[in-house]
C-alpha cells in the first residue's frame, strides 16, 4: 500500500489571477507599515496636535465653503482661510491641551471627533450655526424631535469623519510620563498655541477684523471649538450665576367691568403656532391658497408681525413675558407671565401641549399633554409613534374644560394650545393625507436631497394642516356660543428657512437671521358675543392689518381682550386698544 502526498494547489488555481497575489501582498505590506506607524509610542501632546489639524481639515467644510462664498476670488479668500485654519488649529490645541494626560483620554478625544462629525453634518445639511441659543435648543429637544433628525445620510457623513481618527486613536500608544513632566508639557503646548494664534491674528488683523465683525456667524462655525464653547456656556454659566428669583407681578390683578352681570363668560383660545412663515399664508397674499378654511371663516390676518426669537426656547417665554424682547433678554431675574396673571384674575386657564413642553411658561397653571387619555383608535388615526397631528388637541376637549374648577369657568376660560405645526425637518409628518394637495412633496428629513419645489410643497402642506386645525378649532368655538362668548388668536413662535441663502430650518442668531425666520403670521377670530362685550370694531381692525406688530404686543393685547387689569398692562402695546369703543 502506498500513500500519495497531496500538494497545496497553486494560488492561480483558486480563482485568483496570478497578478493579484503580489498586489494583495503589497497591500498587506502597506497596511502593516501604516499599522506599525500608528502604533509607535507618542506623547499625548503630539496626538492632540495631530487631532487638531485633522479636525480643522476634515470637520470644517461649512466654514471653508462660507469663507469662499464671502471672499469671492481665490486670491481674496485663500489667505483668509489659511489664517482661519491656523486660528482653528491653535484654538483646538489649546482646548485639548487640558486633556493631554494619558491613554485614558483616548475615549474623550474620540468623543470630540464624534461631536465634530455630528455638528458638521447638521451645519452642512441645514446651514445652522452652533451658537449658545442653538445648543440650548438642542438640549431641549425631546426624543421624538431627535428621531426626525436621524438619517442614513447622517450616518454616512459621521462615519466619513470618525473612521480614520477612530482607528488611529485605537492603535495609538501613549508614552507614560510622570505627572510633573506632563504638566509642564501641557502648559508649554497651551502657551505655544496661544502665542501662534496671537501672531496669526495680529498679522492678518486687517483682513480678519472686518470679516469677523461683519459676519458674526463665522465664529460659531469653527468646529468643534464653537460647539464646545456654546455647550459650556449653556451648561456651566448657570452654575456661576446667582439663582434667579421669581418676581411676582400678579398683585392687584382684577377682572374689568365687562364681567359685571355678564350673560355669558368669555372663552378665549390662544394658539401658539410652530415654525409658520407669514409669507406662506394665503391670507397674506401668498400665491398658493394654503389657508382656504380660515378664509371661509372670516378671520382677520395681521400681515406685519415679527417674533421675539428664532427658536421655540427663545420665543415662547419671551412672548408671554410682560418685559418685551429687550427687557426679557436683559433681565436678571425671572418674572411671572401672562398665564399667571390670567390665573390670578380668577379665570379658568389651561395649557394644552402638542410640543416638547411649554418652556417653563405653564408650570404654575393647569397643563396637559395632548397625548393624555387618547384612545388606541385616535392614536392610530392622528399619531405616528409619539408625534401627533395638532387635531389631537381637539379630542376630549369638552371634558378637559369641564374638569376645570366650576367657579373659575363661570368667570371665563382661557385655553392655550401649543402646536406641533410645521416643525421640521420631517415636514411630511405634519399633514394628513387628505390635506396634502401640493405634490410631489419631500418625503425625507434630509432636506438637501429634495428639490426646492418638493420642499416648498411639503412645507405648504404643513401650513394647510394648520389652516385645517384652526378652522376646526373655530368651529368648536362656535359650538360653545350658547354658553360662552368665544374668540381666538393665533400667532407663530418663529418662522423657517426653506433653502433661501442656503439656510434650512431655524435658530439662526436673531441679529443676522433672515426675514423668513422672524416674520410670523397672526390671525384672529371673534364671535359676535366677544366683539360686543369688548366693543371691537371690525372695520377699524381691518384698517390696521398692515400695522407693524411684534411678540411684545401679545401680553398686553390678551389682557385687553380679556378685560383683565394689572399694573403691567400698557395700552400702547395693546394691538386692539384703538379699535375698542369707550361707550
Amino acid at each position: 500500500m502506498s500513500f500519495s502526498r497531496i500538494e497545496p494547489a497553486p494560488a492561480q488555481g483558486m480563482g485568483l489571477p496570478a497578478a493579484s497575489v503580489p498586489h494583495l501582498a503589497s497591500v498587506r505590506a502597506l497596511w502593516a507599515r501604516i499599522d506599525l506607524w500608528l502604533a509607535r509610542p507618542r506623547s499625548a501632546q503630539r496626538v492632540v496636535v495631530w487631532l487638531a489639524i485633522y479636525l480643522a481639515v476634515a470637520a470644517n467644510w461649512p466654514l471653508w465653503n462660507e469663507l469662499a462664498r464671502i471672499g469671492g476670488a481665490p486670491s481674496t479668500y485663500l489667505p483668509t482661510s489659511a489664517a482661519m485654519a491656523v486660528l482653528m488649529v491653535c484654538a483646538t490645541v489649546a482646548l485639548l491641551s487640558f486633556t493631554a494626560w494619558s491613554r485614558w483620554m483616548k475615549l474623550l478625544w474620540f468623543a470630540v471627533v464624534l461631536l465634530a462629525a455630528f455638528v458638521q453634518h447638521y451645519m452642512l445639511e441645514y446651514r445652522v450655526v452652533m451658537d449658545p441659543t442653538m445648543i440650548a435648543n438642542v438640549l431641549q429637544t425631546d426624543p421624538n424631535e431627535a428621531r426626525d433628525l436621524l438619517s442614513w445620510r447622517m450616518a454616512y457623513h459621521v462615519l466619513l469623519v470618525v473612521l480614520l481618527p477612530g482607528l488611529a486613536l485605537w492603535r495609538a500608544r501613549i508614552v507614560p510620563m510622570r505627572f510633573v513632566s506632563k504638566l509642564w508639557r501641557n502648559a508649554a503646548l497651551l502657551l505655544l498655541a496661544v502665542a501662534v494664534a496671537l501672531v496669526a491674528a495680529v498679522s492678518m488683523n486687517r483682513q480678519l477684523a472686518p470679516l469677523m465683525r461683519n459676519n458674526i456667524h463665522l465664529r460659531y462655525m469653527m468646529n468643534p471649538v464653537a460647539s464646545l464653547y456654546s455647550t459650556g456656556s449653556v451648561v456651566l454659566r448657570p452654575m456661576f450665576k446667582r439663582s434667579r428669583k421669581l418676581i411676582p407681578i400678579t398683585a392687584g390683578t382684577a377682572l374689568g367691568a365687562s364681567y359685571a352681570g355678564q350673560a355669558r363668560p368669555p372663552m378665549f383660545v390662544l394658539v401658539v403656532g410652530e415654525t409658520a412663515r407669514a409669507d406662506h399664508f394665503g391670507l397674506n397674499g401668498y400665491a398658493r391658497n394654503t389657508t382656504p378654511e380660515l378664509a371661509a371663516r372670516g378671520v382677520l390676518s395681521w400681515r406685519d408681525v415679527h417674533s421675539c426669537g428664532t427658536n421655540t426656547l427663545a420665543s415662547v417665554p419671551c412672548m408671554f413675558s410682560p418685559l418685551g424682547k429687550q427687557g426679557y433678554e436683559s433681565r436678571s431675574d425671572d418674572y411671572e407671565n401672562l398665564v399667571d396673571v390670567l390665573q390670578a384674575a380668577g379665570l379658568a386657564v389651561l395649557w394644552l401641549d402638542n410640543q416638547a413642553g411649554c418652556k417653563d411658561v405653564c408650570t404654575r397653571i393647569p397643563n396637559a399633554s395632548a397625548f393624555d387619555s387618547l384612545s388606541p383608535a385616535q392614536k392610530s388615526a392622528l399619531c405616528d409613534g409619539e408625534e401627533c397631528l395638532d387635531d389631537v388637541m381637539l379630542k376630549g376637549l369638552d371634558a378637559r374644560i369641564a374638569a376645570l374648577p366650576a367657579e373659575r369657568r363661570a368667570k371665563g376660560v382661557v385655553l392655550i394650545m401649543h402646536q406641533m405645526g410645521s416643525h421640521g425637518p420631517a415636514y411630511y409628518k405634519r399633514s394628513a393625507p387628505e390635506v396634502k394637495r401640493f405634490l410631489p412633496e419631500c418625503r425625507t428629513n434630509a432636506l438637501a436631497e429634495c428639490g426646492h419645489a418638493e420642499l416648498q410643497n411639503v412645507y405648504d402642506n404643513s401650513i394647510a394642516q394648520t389652516d385645517h386645525f384652526l378652522g376646526q378649532t373655530i368651529d368648536w368655538l362656535k359650538a360653545q356660543s350658547g354658553q360662552y362668548d368665544p374668540g381666538l388668536l393665533y400667532v407663530s413662535d418663529h418662522g423657517e428657512s426653506l433653502g433661501e441663502y442656503g439656510l434650512f430650518l431655524h435658530g439662526v442668531p436673531y441679529s443676522f437671521a433672515p426675514e423668513a425666520q422672524k416674520h410670523v403670521p397672526m390671525v384672529t377670530w371673534f364671535s359676535q358675543g366677544m366683539s360686543e362685550r369688548r366693543r371691537l370694531s371690525r372695520s377699524c381692525m381691518e384698517a390696521e392689518l398692515d400695522a407693524p406688530l411684534t411678540h411684545d404686543n401679545l401680553y398686553h393685547t390678551v389682557l385687553g381682550l380679556m378685560d383683565v387689569s394689572n399694573s403691567t398692562y400698557k395700552p400702547a402695546l395693546d394691538a386692539f386698544a384703538s379699535c375698542r369703543s369707550k361707550a
